[in-house]
């Protein structure tokens, strides 16, 4: 029973190995030579797409990282307003401590790439200027002529706009 059993399957092989035509059996060359092709073109596509893929990743870590500090440093620009606001006022022993404590924190905002924006007189720019107020001035038509509210950039990105009047120009133009 054993050997009819294996009979049955021995025959449809060599059956098929006779049937068979000797193309089917190995691709030319030329076959062989355009597969290969092919599959080295899709090894170096996926090799280039992995690699853009971690150059991206990697320069999304980088941004997340240098402004994981963004809310952080916002929230401190208050209190150089305070002080700034203090240091307007006339009382000179105050304000002598006051600009000492002024400038060390100036100092340590610009260590971790926080800056200030200089708007007074130049151009008003939407990119870094908020206008609260549109007055009259001496200066041509949307020259900043005064500053409420310093704006501060870091790592060259606006964290705060500043919040200025702009100029209309001559008030009899």
């Amino acid at each position: 029973m054993t050997q009819d059993k294996e009979e049955e399957f021995i025959e449809p092989v060599r059956e098929m190995n006779e049937e068979s035509s000797p193309e089917l059996a190995s691709p030319s060359p030329g076959e062989l030579q355009k597969e290969y092709q092919e599959l080295n073109d899709r090894f170096l596509r996926l090799a280039a797409d992995f690699e853009n893929f971690r150059k991206r990743t990697e320069r999304d870590f980088d941004l997340r990282v240098r402004f994981a500090i963004e809310e952080f440093a916002t929230e401190l620009l208050e209190v150089i307003d305070n002080f700034e606001r203090a240091l307007k006022e006339k009382d000179s022993g105050a304000r002598e401590g006051l600009v000492q404590i002024h400038k060390l924190f100036r100092s340590i905002l610009e260590r971790h790439g926080i800056r200030p924006l200089e708007s007074v007189g130049k151009p008003f720019n939407p990119a870094e200027h908020e206008a609260v107020a549109s007055i009259p001035s001496d200066c041509d038509e949307g020259i900043v002529v005064e500053e409420f509210c310093q704006g501060y950039c870091m790592n060259d990105r606006v964290i705060r706009y500043a919040k200025v009047a702009v100029s209309k120009g001559k008030e009899g133009e």
